[in-house]
């Protein structure tokens, strides 16, 4: 079961048991995937657990009557839900939880009820009821379950199956047969309902003599037995699926009444064998029952033929009632096995898969009879030939040619092109799917290698590419079952190995891999360093104002300037500039189908061309996590940039000795703690996150069998490093965007105060050459210039900046990093612990590497136990 599937059913439990608040669903979900495994563990005994659940039931002849008739029905899982259902009632708890809950359901369904338009007024409790109004209330309630209670007419279904089927293949229907196969009676070949014909009084059979009495009804079970009426035999109409009943002379002597009644249960058979292999005959039917109906009716010749030497019998005076009890006795229980089999079928209303599992489970329910499991294995090999013919070309080919919708393995109109615009790999989650209903149990083990097979070659096939397995046999069933696992198993390896060689040595995969690590994670160091210097003016424009031409041909310019231009998939890397942040960004990563989106805001990221079939792996789904990374690191470097700038504002205003020198103490110490906590958060995802699992990545990928596991791995490295490098938690990620915004705001009012600063640094040096021209008139000495223009700019900035403020500025700058800082590394500490994410713990030991800020952890950790404790 997939993980999409375990969080519907869990979504569906929930609403059906009204649960709200809570941890919600995804409690329920981890815990099941954590317990659940890929294969069925233990097996039930039910018989135990539906004795008590009849103990339990207030009616209990009508819960076994009802279980009898799922049964029948070859109703899957039966047994599994009946001692779940004896677990449920021995826990207390739980099934006081579940009788409140159905109380509310019944009473809003009450309520539903009494708003509707048909009502029907019934007199009070108090009040006794009259039997003329009595029998008003039972008519209208007849008149309202009569239509539910009449079964549907075998057009309506086959209508309702066409319909089914022409609106899933509109380009292939099914074909019909004319109407005046279905509108002659006669050449069904069963009894024919019609009012006695008027003639002759017809003497009364009991009034014979007993051997003329016996010579008569022999006659008639004879036309009995290929389903024509007698004179003194008459087969009853039959609705629905009801077994066929006749009725006969009651005037009979009784011991010619009791051997007839022996014989007529196999005339009732043959009406039911004939019935069904006429119905499942239509084309709406399916290929498996078509196969099936066919055996019967190959059987049903010998029965034919059995009937036929009896009537040469008759002809001859020599047969007897007791005689055609003896020669038919045999063929009695091949009778009764084909009825009960075409009961089954037809009340489970079976079709392809489920028809061959109804006679897979009867074989082996006929352990111990020889001649019965015989016969069964006779039906059920017949029936799965077509079934295998859809297998093999799945398993061998990856084509499916299944014209009824019978095999297990379904295909959906998926466009492989729009792999690349979709955010989750729906290409390979949707474009075959498992229809659980149609797996055949003996091969309910291997659905998921069926469907993988299949898919694996279909892809290479789409490629153009012929995938005929070497070891390709006709696959028979047996009650060995081993004999088509075996013959399974062989292709889906042959399927893997092709698919995983194509993709791995003539697609390159791990290349094109290591082409996207070199953008997308910052691998190449001076491509970057080229692009961000040849794009800082551009990328500065508002989003309008940006030329993507001219950025692409600055991309260009810097891949061949740098070491990247030896990458051969680099003309792949494309400029994209995207319409979402990159929190909205996350959400639609995490949270795929959400509607809400936070304001536009327009931010520059990477993108990638990777056509079919390894868009398959580097989908669209995984590069939007490669570009969760890239921007949260480009936004790294961008502020590492911006404060290396400041930097070099700092140098140049470190030339002149200010009087108010502190101020700028203090800001060069701000922004070299900001300098050293970006450059270490790079240094921590880059080299302690993303390298190691980058190569955990790679070494896995060498050992993988299939695209599965290639998928996992991939999959499963994007996941780590998203999560490592806090991207998957929103209070981690809250805090480290705070921060990152006081960075970006501190060197935007540096950078203000810079300009500031050299704008009257151009002024005062005008006025210093003026002052030079005058002082060489006065023939003044080089040194006593320069003290007197430094003295003035100093003295002129120390009185601007103390009326601005700026050490007040500073001074809050400092405080908000310092106290969002501190609660980053807090919440570092709490989730390691708790949640074991140990490599996070580096970011501590890279920022606090002096015990800077350990007492002050410390003292927020006994706060926070205090506060847990009271």
């Amino acid at each position: 079961m997939s993980e999409f599937r375990i969080h519907h059913d869990v979504n569906e439990l929930l609403g059906l048991l009204n649960v709200r608040g809570g941890d919600g669903a995804e409690v329920y979900i981890d815990l099941l995937q954590k317990n659940r495994t890929g294969y069925v563990t233990t097996t039930v005994s039910a018989h135990s657990a539906k004795v008590k659940m009849a103990e339990h039931s207030k009616t209990p002849e009508d819960f076994l009557r009802k279980h009898d008739e799922l049964k029948s029905k070859n109703a899957r899982n039966l047994d599994p839900l009946v001692y779940l259902l004896s677990k449920l009632t021995e826990d207390k708890e739980t099934l006081k939880f579940l009788q409140q809950n159905a109380k509310e359901r019944s009473e809003m369904s009450a309520n539903a009820a009494s708003s509707t338009t048909t009502s029907y007024s019934i007199p009070a409790t108090s009040s006794k009821m009259s039997m003329q109004e009595l029998e008003e209330l039972r008519k209208k309630l007849g008149n309202v379950t009569a239509s539910s209670s009449v079964p549907q007419s075998s057009e309506v279904i086959r209508k309702m199956l066409r319909d089914r089927h022409n609106k899933k293949n509109p380009t292939q229907p099914n074909p019909v047969f004319p109407n005046w196969v279905y509108d002659r009676p006669a050449l069904i070949g069963d009894f024919i309902t019609s009012p006695t014909p008027v003639g002759d009084p017809v003497v009364a059979v009991g009034t014979m003599p007993l051997a003329a009495q016996e010579q008569a009804l022999v006659e008639d079970l004879l036309f009995v037995l290929i389903g024509v009426d007698g004179r003194d035999i008459t087969a009853q109409p039959v609705l629905g699926r009801q077994s066929r009943s006749f009725i006969v002379d009651p005037s009979l002597d009784m011991s010619v009444k009791e051997l007839v009644n022996r014989i007529l249960p196999v005339a009732s058979c043959y009406s039911t064998i004939t019935r069904f292999t006429e119905e499942k005959s239509s084309f709406e039917y399916g290929q498996v029952n078509h196969a099936l109906t066919a055996a019967m009716r190959t059987l049903m010749k010998e029965y034919l033929i059995l009937v036929t030497q009896l009537e040469h019998l008759h002809g001859q005076g020599t047969l007897s009632l007791q005689k055609l009890w003896f020669y038919i006795q045999p063929t009695m229980r091949t009778m009764e096995i084909l009825a009960s089999i075409a009961t089954s079928v037809d009340k489970g209303e079976c079709m392809g898969g489920s028809t061959l599992s109804l006679l897979h489970d009867r074989t082996f329910n006929y352990t111990g009879d020889s001649q019965a499991q015989e016969l069964c294995l006779y039906l059920t090999k017949a029936a799965s030939v077509p079934y295998f013919e859809i297998l093999e070309k799945w398993i061998y080919r990856g084509i499916i040619k299944d014209p009824y919708s019978e095999f297990m393995v379904e295909e959906h109109e998926l466009q492989k092109e729009k792999i690349q615009e979709d955010y989750n790999d729906k290409y390979w989650d949707q474009r075959y799917t498992i229809v659980q209903h149609r797996i055949p149990s003996f091969l309910q083990k291997m659905a998921d290698k069926i469907l993988n097979t299949g898919k694996y070659l279909n892809v290479v096939r789409e490629c153009g590419r012929d995938v005929t397995c070497p070891d390709a046999k006709e696959v028979l069933y047996t009650l060995k079952e081993r004999a088509y696992v075996e013959q399974i198993e062989k292709a889906y390896y042959y399927a893997s190995k092709v698919l995983l060689d194509f993709l791995m040595e003539e697609k390159e995969l791990v290349s094109r891999l290591r082409s996207i690590k070199h953008y997308f994670l910052m691998d190449k160091g001076d491509f970057f360093v080229h692009f961000m210097d040849l794009t800082e003016e551009e990328l500065k424009k508002q989003v309008d104002d940006i030329i993507p031409p001219r950025l692409e041909a600055l991309l260009e310019l810097a891949l061949r300037m740098s070491t990247a231009n030896t990458d051969p998939f680099k003309d792949d890397l494309k400029i994209d500039l995207m319409p979402h942040d990159v929190i909205t960004q996350l959400l639609r990563v995490l949270a795929i189908d959400t509607k809400q989106e936070k304001a536009i805001i327009n931010a520059f990221s990477f993108d990638y061309i990777v056509k079919w079939p390894l868009s398959l792996i580097i989908n669209r789904k995984a590069l939007t996590r490669y570009q969760m990374l890239f921007r949260h690191m480009f936004y790294c470097k961008h502020v590492e940039r911006l404060l290396c700038n400041v930097w070099i504002s700092n140098k140049t205003a470190k030339q002149y000795s200010l009087h108010s020198a502190k101020w700028f103490a203090a800001a060069f110490a701000l922004r070299q703690r900001m300098l050293n906590f970006v450059q270490n958060i790079q240094y921590y995802m880059m080299f302690e996150v993303m390298e190691p699992t980058w190569h955990i990545m790679e070494n896995n990928l060498k050992s993988a069998s299939n695209i599965d596991d290639v998928l996992c791995h991939h999959t499963s490295f994007l996941d780590n490093c998203l999560k490592d490098c806090m991207l998957t938690n929103p209070e981690l990620l809250r805090i480290f965007s705070k921060l990152m915004s006081v960075c970006v705001m501190f060197t935007n009012c540096m950078q203000d105060d810079a300009r500031e600063f050299m704008l009257i640094v151009l002024q005062r040096f005008t006025q210093s050459m003026r002052i030079d021209s005058e002082m060489k008139a006065e023939r003044t000495d080089e040194a006593e210039k320069k003290r007197l223009a430094t003295k003035f700019l100093a003295e002129y900035v120390d009185a601007l900046q103390s009326d601005s403020g700026f050490e007040g500025t500073i001074s809050k700058f400092d405080s908000n990093f310092s106290t969002l800082l501190l609660d980053l590394l807090d919440k570092l500490s709490i989730y390691s612990t708790n949640d074991c994410e140990h490599s996070m713990i580096n970011i501590i030991y890279r920022l606090d590497f002096n015990g800077f800020y350990t007492e002050r952890l410390e003292r927020m950790a006994i706060e926070r136990s205090q506060k847990t404790a009271s």
